[in-house]
Order: C-alpha cells, then structure tokens, then sequence
C-alpha cells in the first residue's frame, strides 16, 4: 500500500491568511488512518486558521488539502458536498442551536445531506446522544446542560454521519480537568470503536501527552511548522527549545 493511500489527510504548501494578513505559509503534513493527531501551538499562531483552511470554511492563499488520496481544495461544489459528508466539525462550546433540542441539532446534518425519513433521522440522532453519555437527555436544550454536555452533543451532531474524520476546535477549552479528561477518554473510544481520523486544534497539553499520537507545532516567527511528531519524543528535546518549553511547561535555558 502506498504512503498517500495510509493517509486520512494530506495538507500541500497550504498558505493561509486571516482579514488579509498571511499567517501561515508552505505548511505540509499528513495524518495518517485512524490517528489522532494534534494542531498546537501558542495564542494566535494559527492553529483555528489553519483548520478552517483544511475543512473549506475559508479558502487557501495556495496549496491543496486532500482527503483520502481526493483534493478537495480543486474539487468543484457538487464533488466537496459529497467529501463533506465524510467528515464532522466540533466546535469551541458544541456550537449548538439554543433555539433547538440536542436530538433537533443532531438530527440537522442528517436532514441536509440524507433523504431519511424524519422516524429513522431520530433513532439515529437518539444512538448518536447515547454514545456520548447523553442518553434521555435528547429533549433537553443545550442552556438546560452543563458546558462539559454540551461538548458531548457537539460531538454526537459531529458523528451523525458516520464520518471517516472528526476535526475538534479546542474541545477542553472551559472545563474543568476531570470532565476533560472524560471527554479525551470519549475521543479515544471512538477512535478505537470506529478507526476514526481525530485531528484536534488544543494547547491543552494534558490532552495532547495523554492521547495524541503524533502532533505539530505552529509558530508565528516561521509562520509555519517547528516540530512535527509523537509529543511525549518532542518532549525529550532537542532541537527546538520552544517545543519543550510549551510540552513541559518548563524553560529551557541556553549556557
């Protein structure tokens, strides 16, 4: 099998600029099936800008993103429609409808990109809920639910197709350390469960030492990519100080 076959994603001297000003460029990558892999790096180097470039909620300066050996920056409106079936987006806080039920946001995905019939969209949006612990709560609306539930929702409405990919935006962003590391068990379940790509936007560096197998890490001096591999490797240093310092949360001194 060939290396562009083993992989979920393949990102190509992707440039990426946020309100006109070139933030990242020549960043290449590739994550492979069934990874979880890991976007880090400090305050504003890029880490949201770059996802959103990979799943075409902005577009590239230049570059290509492919999708299981498919290019989806080339590919044309009825082709990316299709790709985007294949993966789900989670959210900074779930980013649910508040005017909605957690079956009713489940169930959105389904109703736009299936011909279901509302019955069955139910039982499954009911399956989604219960896979994250959220079983009898399909009713509730999201400010009737803790934050950590409303992370867990986000994530049912992100698996509602079954995708091959689940992309997450700071998924422990605003919890407390034991629902997150709840909810690290609950990506790693689902991993394991459904040999799904996991790609994770976080400085949470409990969760990336504690289920990322390989990550990279963004920097604004380079504007692209310092370190790319297994964080607990990374860790052990050198060469680039920086990364220990960010894994550690220790400073390395140089003399």
């Amino acid at each position: 099998m060939s290396a562009q076959a083993q992989n979920a994603i393949e990102v190509t001297s992707l440039a990426c600029a946020y309100d006109d000003r070139k933030v990242l460029e020549n960043v290449t990558f590739s994550v492979r099936d069934a990874e979880i892999f890991f976007i880090v790096g400090g305050t504003g180097v890029g880490k949201t800008t770059l996802l959103r470039n990979i799943v075409g909620l902005a577009t590239p300066v230049h570059g290509d993103v492919h999708f299981h050996g498919r290019s989806f920056t080339g590919a044309d409106p009825a082709q990316r429609r299709e790709m985007l079936k294949t993966f789900g987006l989670s959210f900074q806080g779930g980013a649910l409808w508040t005017s909605l039920t957690l079956s009713e946001n489940i169930a959105l995905p389904l109703e736009e990109y299936t011909p279901l019939p509302r019955d069955e969209i139910s039982h499954i949006a009911a399956f989604r809920l219960s896979q994250v612990g959220l079983a009898g709560f399909e009713n509730y609306y999201p400010s009737e639910i803790s934050g950590g539930m409303r992370k867990r929702a986000g994530l049912a409405r992100a698996l509602a197709l079954d995708p091959k990919i689940v992309f997450f935006d700071e998924p422990s962003a605003g919890l407390d350390p034991v629902t997150a590391r709840n909810l690290d068990r609950l990506i790693l379940d689902i991993r394991d469960t459904f040999r799904t790509t996991i790609v994770i936007v976080s400085h949470d560096v409990d969760s990336i030492l504690g289920i990322a197998d390989r990550l990279i890490m963004l920097d604004t001096a380079t504007r692209g990519i310092v370190a790319e591999g297994p964080p607990a490797e990374l860790a052990k240093g050198p060469p680039e100080a920086k990364v220990v310092e960010f894994l550690t949360r220790r400073t390395i001194r140089s003399g």
